[in-house]
């Protein structure tokens, strides 16, 4: 029987990552699309969002929360466009973790994002928790979600980010069964096979500490230089050791602000001087690792 965990990976002996063109690491910029997917009496929710914004530990309330709406509507409104100038200037690819509902909702987001080859993959029906959800209704939302974003971009998504997962995410994932890869995971500094569900999935794992949330979190970045310097230690680490994978988590609503953007910039710029990185997409780095480490190798 398959343990429900698996606590040893790839232990003292990663696999050789073989990056293209001999990159140290590969690096890969998300931007999560989320505003107006979050809780909202006017999306049928029993309350307002309390998560994620500049209202650290706001609460709930049981009506439209008219500041906490605003500040998602300033993600979609302004921050989206600057992060997509950003990178856009730069000609560095992005994978979006874009929620179906709040892609629809602002269509002229996902034209710019098709337009800039960016990879679109699936952040979910809808942007709330999924921990109490019955099964049958994730199972439902995951479908949902698929439909949504394949009428919205032409094509289904091949990456799967739920982000506020329930204990069944991951076995409805490799129940639908058409996804590349998984990134509802950050157990790792490089992809790996999940044979928990049946099915090997591969999974790209994802970043909460490189990740502008924590600027918006208690424990977390007060300005942009801080968040620029962890990010740099971060990657000069995973670049001295070689052969690893560092994913860079960003909102329209967090590092989209004045203040914060020249931060990701800066990281940006480092990236690409340093001569060691392979910058792309996700879905670039699933199909990168499933032909150099298929799942049939036990070592990766």
């Amino acid at each position: 029987m398959t343990p429900p965990r698996d606590l040893v990976g790839y232990g003292a002996t990663p696999p050789d990552a073989r990056w293209p063109g001999g990159a140290k690491v590969a690096v890969q910029f998300v931007i999560n699309y989320e505003e107006g997917a979050e809780n909202s009496v006017l999306n049928g929710d029993p309350g307002s969002e309390a998560f994620l914004s500049e209202m650290v530990g706001a609460a709930s309330h049981p009506a439209r929360a008219m500041a906490m709406e605003s500040l998602y509507e300033y993600g979609s409104r302004a921050g989206f466009w600057r992060l997509h100038r950003m990178f856009t200037q730069r000609g560095v690819p992005v994978t979006v973790f874009g929620v179906a509902a709040a892609m629809a909702a602002n269509p002229a987001a996902v034209e710019a994002m098709l337009e800039a080859g960016w990879e679109v993959a699936s952040h979910g029906y809808r942007w709330i928790d999924y921990q109490h959800v019955p099964e049958d209704v994730e199972r439902e939302h995951i479908a949902k979600a698929i439909a949504l974003h394949t009428r919205l971009t032409g094509q289904r998504p091949l990456g799967w980010y739920q982000g506020r997962t329930s204990p069944n995410t991951a076995r409805l994932v490799v129940e639908e069964g058409g996804f590349l890869y998984d990134a509802d995971s950050y157990a790792d500094d490089l992809p790996y096979w999940d044979r928990r569900h049946g099915t090997p999935q591969l999974i790209v794992p994802y970043s909460l500490d490189a990740n502008d949330m924590k600027i918006v979190s208690l424990n977390g970045f007060t300005e942009g230089e801080q968040f620029f310097r962890y990010l740099c230690d971060t990657f000069e680490q995973l670049r001295e050791e070689g052969g690893r994978m560092m994913s860079v988590g960003l909102h329209g609503r967090i590092a989209g602000r004045p203040a914060r953007a020249p931060a990701v910039a800066r990281f940006l710029d480092h990236v690409l001087a340093s001569g060691d990185a392979w910058i792309a997409r996700r879905v670039d780095i699933a199909r990168h690792w499933a032909a150099e480490h298929p799942c049939g190798d036990l070592a990766a």
